[in-house]
C-alpha cells in the first residue's frame, strides 16, 4: 500500500518500507549534489546535509539501493537511479518496487 506525502504542491507516491520525510531528503540532496557517502549526507560530516546520524544516513541508503531509488558506486558511496529520479519527479510509485538482487 503506498501513502501520499504532500511536498509543497508534490505528491510523491511512498511504500509501507519508506521513511518518506528522511528518504525523499537523502534522494533530493543526492541528485542535487551528485554522489555521495552517508557521512556526508549526515550531521557529522563536514557540511550538514540533513539531520540524521552517519549510521542512519547508512541505512536508508541501502534500503534505497535495495528497492533501486539509489545504487551502490562503490563501497559507501550511492548514486540516484533513473527510478529514484522518477520517484522524485512523482513519475513512480515506490509501493510498485520490488526488491533488487545485488547478489551479483
Amino acid at each position: 500500500m503506498s501513502a501520499i506525502h504532500p511536498l509543497g504542491d508534490q505528491m510523491r507516491k511512498t511504500a509501507d518500507w519508506m521513511s518518506p520525510s528522511t528518504d525523499d531528503r537523502i534522494l533530493e540532496v543526492i541528485r542535487e549534489k551528485g554522489n555521495m557517502t552517508p557521512l556526508a549526507l549526515s550531521r557529522e560530516g563536514k557540511e550538514e546535509r540533513i539531520d540524521i546520524g552517519r549510521k542512519y544516513a547508512g541505512e536508508r541508503c541501502r534500503e534505497l539501493a535495495r528497492y533501486g531509488l539509489l545504487c551502490k558506486i562503490e563501497k559507501g558511496l550511492f548514486g540516484i537511479t533513473d527510478k529514484g529520479q522518477a520517484y522524485l519527479d512523482e513519475e513512480l510509485d515506490a509501493s510498485t518496487l520490488d526488491p533488487v538482487d545485488d547478489s551479483n
